[in-house]
Parts: structure tokens; C-alpha cells; sequence
């Protein structure tokens, strides 16, 4: 399998199936596409994506195009990617698809920057999504027990990823936002991942 992957600072889109591969020791080649290089990178992305856009994973005369498909896609070659039991996986991917669709604001306001360290004020829409997103996690560890949000790692956590580096850059002190404690140290977690490190030592080096 070849993952046609962007700039590593800053996709988030390309970051999660990447995790999800590297997690389920699936073997695949990485094609990096250098992203906001006008002159080039949507011409190099047209000759990968049918979408023009990022990530893209292609198998044999299959092409995969959206994070999500992606993620799916592999699951189906590495079943661990999500839970045996279906209610379990049902509610990851409840989770897994509305980071897929929601938090515009967050989002637009926070764009992930794996380098930047700030603390800027953040608008009324994206505390709104912040809170939100601290309920969920909340709720799921409470629900399942952690250490992850449907217990054991999933595709769900791949998602949620990009979103904690975003915490990480802008400052977001979670306990503002409601948090009594386990969706920070959850947020933490998912930044200790070996598979994660992985990606920031390249993104950064």
C-alpha cells in the first residue's frame, strides 16, 4: 500500500490514517506532498487524488481517497483498528464522524501548526466547540474506562489526535472549559503515543 500524505505540521487529515496504519503495523509506503507551494503541490496532489486533496491511500489498482474512507479501508485489513463488540463500534464511529464533520470553528480559529506555541484569545464558537469536545471525551472514559475513548486505542483516537496537538498550541487549559481532569490527561496521552512521536520527530526535524 502506498499513503499519499501532506506536509506533516500541519494535515491533520493525513495524520489520522497514518496513525491508524503505523498502529496496526500495517506495511505502506509514504509519498509526502509538500503543502502551500502553490506552484506545485496541486499538481502533484491531482496526479494522486481524484479529490485533489490529501491523504490518498492506494492498493493494487484501488484508490482511497478521505481520511475516514481510509481509516475504514484499513480497519477492514486490520480488524483491531475498532472494537469487537458492535455497540462499542458503533459509537466510535459515531465519535470518529463527528470530528469528521464538526468543530468548524476550532478548526478555522486553531489550524494545526505542530511547531507554533501561542495562547491567543479564542472566540465564543470555538470555546463552544472546546466544551463540547471535552464533554464527549469525558463521557466516553467515564463510559468505557479508558485509557482511550472506547477503552483499548481505535480509529476514534486517531481523530481526536489532531485536535490535541491543537490544545498543545493554542494553550487550551481544559479545566476552563469544564474538564475535571481526565480529558486533559487523555489529551496527554494521545501525544505520548509512540506512533504519534513518531510523526512529530519527522514533522519536526
Amino acid at each position: 500500500m502506498e499513503l499519499v500524505i501532506g506536509t506533516k505540521t500541519w494535515s491533520t487529515w493525513s495524520l489520522r490514517p497514518w496513525l491508524a496504519a503505523r498502529r496496526a503495523g500495517l506495511p505502506f509506503t509514504e509519498t509526502l506532498v509538500p503543502l502551500r507551494e502553490l506552484e506545485t503541490s496541486e499538481a502533484e496532489i491531482a496526479r494522486h487524488s481524484p479529490s485533489n486533496l490529501v491523504p490518498v491511500l492506494k492498493d493494487g489498482d484501488l484508490t482511497v481517497w478521505d481520511s475516514l474512507a481510509i481509516c475504514e479501508y484499513l480497519a477492514e485489513q486490520a480488524p483491531g483498528l475498532w472494537p469487537a463488540d458492535p455497540a462499542r463500534r458503533a459509537i466510535g464511529r459515531s465519535v470518529a464522524a463527528e470530528m469528521h464533520s464538526g468543530f468548524a470553528s476550532l478548526r478555522g480559529e486553531c489550524p494545526m501548526d505542530l511547531g507554533l506555541r501561542s495562547q491567543p484569545p479564542l472566540s465564543e464558537a470555538t470555546g463552544k466547540d472546546i466544551r463540547k469536545i471535552v464533554a464527549r471525551w469525558n463521557s466516553l472514559l467515564g463510559q468505557y474506562g479508558g485509557p482511550f475513548l472506547l477503552g483499548e486505542w481505535s480509529i476514534a483516537d486517531a481523530f481526536y489526535t489532531p485536535v490535541a496537538t491543537r490544545f498543545r498550541s493554542y494553550g487550551v487549559h481544559l479545566g476552563d472549559y469544564g474538564d475535571p481532569g481526565p480529558a486533559a490527561a487523555y489529551g496527554a496521552r494521545l501525544l505520548e503515543q509512540p506512533e504519534f512521536l513518531e510523526w512529530e520527530a519527522d514533522a519536526l526535524k
